[in-house]
């Protein structure tokens, strides 16, 4: 559902560059995701090898983490474990979401309507069976860490921005900012030029970033307000959130009654949730403690044997692009050499 907390927050232009010898830790299901339901073919269909096997997230994370790595970014790849048992009812209403939208993409395609298709088959959108041991796969041939998190990535990623040992966490959730994240990043993963769906006109995605605390002190409200704000407009834990309340009448409310307990007109619909438990899993989050993030060097030919010789990708595009690479890496020390 993605918590709409987008007309509170400060949100901040900046560019990819700006984070140049950063660690970045990513939300690994969200991003691939993003890969999984962008990189599609004109039918809508995800792109495959020659065995009919999924690529598409294969795709995204090369050519991403090429341009990470030639700006000279540090990216730590955080994959979910077992989602909070309160998350049931959203987890449900994503699978009706994706039921729906395959039978609308049958229509469309049986109608001729190739636009309307590519828009419901990105609905569809699905982690199957292999693909996160086949993206940690890829990332090890790029000598990138990655983190499995023993619940919520994007918990134990905005962990990481709070021990320092990452600069920010990178989802197009806000949720992170609910989960302590001292740094958010959206459009990380999906930044560049971009069409708009049954248009034909492109836009530009750029980064920006928001700083927890900033946000905090312009709203005059503590952490644990901005949860319980986040309560009143509906999470992943109680999807439905409060009748009419939205994110501005939400801040009012807080700013008014301080916390959720004491809100009159919500009484009723507020003991019918776990409120307690959803405050908790954002306050006391299940995050991996992590000693060390140690990044390795790229292993330039096996990435070739692998998206070559094992998944189908073209020899030519993946030959170009790690020499685009390696030359970026190289300058980059060259440049850094010359301080010494």
């Amino acid at each position: 559902m993605g918590l709409k907390l987008k007309d509170l927050v400060i949100r901040e232009k900046t560019k990819l560059e700006s984070f140049s010898n950063k660690v970045i830790a990513i939300d690994a299901y969200n991003a691939i995701y993003q890969f999984l339901a962008s990189i599609r073919g004109p039918d809508g269909m995800q792109l495959t090898d020659s065995e009919g096997r999924i690529t598409s997230h294969l795709s995204g994370l090369l050519y991403r983490n090429i341009n990470f790595l030639s700006l000279g970014i540090k990216p730590v790849w955080v994959f979910d474990g077992k989602p909070p048992s309160l998350k049931t009812a959203e987890i449900e209403r994503r699978r009706q979401i994706k039921r729906d939208a395959t039978v609308k993409y049958e229509k469309a395609i049986a109608a001729g309507d190739m636009e309307g298709a590519r828009k419901y088959a990105q609905q569809t959108t699905s982690m199957k069976d292999g693909m996160v041991e086949e993206s940690k796969h890829l990332l090890e041939y790029f000598g990138i860490p990655y983190v499995d998190a023993p619940s919520e990535g994007e918990a134990t990623a905005a962990h990481l921005t709070n021990t320092g040992q990452a600069y920010a966490s990178a989802s197009q959730d806000f949720d992170s900012i609910l989960l302590g994240a001292k740094r958010l990043i959206r459009n990380f993963t999906n930044s560049g030029r971009r069409k708009i769906p049954n248009r034909n006109t492109y836009i530009e995605i750029e980064p920006e970033i928001i700083e927890t605390k900033k946000t905090l002190e312009s709203l005059q409200i503590t952490k644990e307000q901005l949860v319980d704000i986040g309560i009143l407009i509906g999470t992943d834990f109680n999807p439905d959130g409060f009748e009419r309340v939205g994110p501005k009448t939400a801040l009012k409310m807080i700013k008014q009654h301080s916390r959720l307990e004491d809100i009159p007109q919500i009484q009723e619909q507020l003991h019918k949730i776990d409120y307690d438990q959803i405050r908790k899993i954002f306050l006391e989050p299940n995050v991996a403690e992590v000693d060390e993030i140690i990044f390795e060097k790229v292993d330039y030919e096996g990435i070739t044997n692998y998206l070559v010789k094992e998944r189908s990708f073209s020899g030519d595009r993946i030959q170009s692009s790690l020499t685009r690479l390696k030359k970026a890496i190289e300058k980059k020390s060259q440049n850094l050499d010359q301080w010494f």
